[in-house]
């Protein structure tokens, strides 16, 4: 069993390797399947003009460029994210913007010098530290006193067709992924209201507010059930299950998978509901 450092290096390693060059690669089909869910984050954050935000997680920089139009006049964004290729990504991205910066850096060891933030918002870059508790504790410090913390992060995976149906149709023909322990990270560890709660609060923020949200992703971006394949074959657990596997059983997946993701098909939309949490807290 790894300890937390030996799983959060593995992240690290993930989001610099493999994970980093698939959202990278897919970085303009991903922003647009996950648009309502950015749209109803940064609604429920409330960026306001003068506040100072933190983008944990920030990836190819989208939420960020949005947070740095929210913040006028007067504010200013950082995103950080521990992949240098999404961070450069997120810099050409993002433009000559004075109030906009991307840094490599981990989380959740950071040195943040002294309080800095406003607002913390991470729209799905807070479910892979090894260490939560302890990740979030270190982002603590770079919050004001009065600073507040929002974030999304998906609820259970059967609650989530957009990934579990051409997951499932997968494992008729491949080996299924090893199981996530409880406390291990994962795009699903969060999906716990009492393990959030737990984390949060023994981290020094208050009694996190989780409101749920459910809403339709177009896995397709509107590109038709080809660029839906695309999506769900490249990006989270579909992808990493079909890796290394042999041809035969990596092309039968790939049929079982166009065959379920057809009843979706609706013009050039691939549209799957999808669940997630927003949270909402403090600096207790």
């Amino acid at each position: 069993m790894k300890t937390q450092s030996e799983l959060h290096r593995d992240q690290i390693a993930y989001w610099n390797g493999v994970g980093g060059k698939h959202w990278v690669e897919e970085q303009a089909r991903t922003d647009i399947m996950l648009a309502p869910i950015a749209e109803a984050l940064l609604a429920r954050a409330k960026a306001q003009p003068g506040e100072t935000v933190l983008d944990v997680g920030s990836g190819c920089g989208d939420t960020s460029i949005e947070l740095a139009r929210h913040v006028l006049p007067g504010g200013r964004v950082v995103g950080l994210d521990v992949s240098a290729p999404m961070v450069a990504l997120a810099k050409k991205l993002s433009g000559a913007r004075d109030n906009l910066e991307f840094i490599v850096a981990d989380a959740a060891t950071h040195p943040f010098a002294a309080p800095f933030a406003d607002l913390l918002i991470s729209r799905f870059g807070v479910m892979f530290f090894g260490d939560p508790t302890a990740a979030f504790a270190n982002l603590r410090k770079a919050l004001k006193p009065n600073g507040r913390i929002v974030f999304a992060c998906w609820r259970k995976f059967d609650e989530n067709p957009w990934m579990q149906v051409p997951l499932r149709a997968a494992y008729a023909h491949v080996p299924h992924l090893p199981q996530v322990g409880p406390e291990e990270p994962g795009p699903f560890s969060f999906a716990d209201p009492d393990r959030v709660t737990r984390i949060l609060t023994e981290s020094g923020f208050t009694t996190p507010r989780l409101t749920p949200v459910d809403l339709m992703l177009d896995i397709a971006a509107g590109g038709g059930l080809d660029q839906a394949m695309q999506q769900a074959t490249t990006i989270g657990a579909t992808s990493r299950a079909l890796q290394d596997q042999p041809q035969a059983a990596f092309d039968a997946a790939l049929g079982a998978i166009r065959l379920a993701l057809t009843p979706y098909v609706k013009g050039g939309s691939v549209a799957l509901p999808a669940a997630i949490w927003l949270v909402e807290s403090e600096i207790g």
